[in-house]
């Protein structure tokens, strides 16, 4: 199941910005939540606590759950290469992920509704599955019935594009140029700990 629940209070607990929103909201009470706040004593977290944290951190930048993620490690331990890399590029070329790369959604939690509600096609078909695997040279296109919704001028302005995808803001389209490096994608996680934690 994925997560519905505060954003806010997850993103101060994970120590990140799950929302727009939540990004000011940190900046006045950084400290996770509870009763003592910033003055709570807290001991040595252990080697699987740090691991656990950013798997974590990982799971709900992506809104995954964690089958999902255990899924995309065993395809990802597979594969001959950094298992770390391979793992990230897997996870960030979902289509959701790159609706919100592209600019087209505000967070990945609207990312998945938007793509959910088949408001995009991928190389000129209809697609509404948010964990569709896009490949190099894909092209993502906002459908024509969809091109007058306030969304996507709105999340345009807070959009970064990273340097793996060419987006084409009038005529909403992005495509997948090359898969992304461990450095170019926007995300707060240390790899290696969440390969780690699966490979224990």
């Amino acid at each position: 199941m994925k997560y519905t629940g505060p954003k806010i209070k997850k993103s101060r607990r994970l120590g990140l910005a799950l929302t727009p929103k939540s990004e000011k909201y940190l900046e006045r009470r950084p400290h996770p939540p509870g009763q003592h706040g910033p003055s709570r004593r807290r001991g040595k977290q252990s080697d699987y606590g740090k691991q656990l944290v950013e798997k974590q951190r990982l799971q709900y930048q992506y809104n995954l759950t964690e089958k999902q993620v255990r899924k995309y490690y065993q395809a990802a331990s597979r594969k001959q290469g950094n298992t770390a890399d391979i793992l990230l590029q897997l996870i960030e070329t979902r289509l959701d992920a790159l609706v919100l790369r592209s600019g087209f959604a505000r967070s990945i939690y609207q990312a998945r509704q938007l793509v959910s509600h088949a408001h995009f096609n991928v190389n000129g078909k209809k697609v509404n599955i948010p964990s569709y695997a896009i490949r190099i040279g894909d092209v993502i296109t906002v459908r024509d019935k969809s091109r007058e919704l306030d969304i996507f001028p709105a999340a345009q302005q807070i959009a970064t594009t990273p340097e793996y995808m060419t987006v084409d803001d009038k005529k909403l389209t992005a495509t997948l140029s090359r898969l992304p490096e461990h450095g170019e994608v926007p995300i707060q996680c240390e790899m290696p700990l969440v390969v780690e934690f699966y490979s224990r």
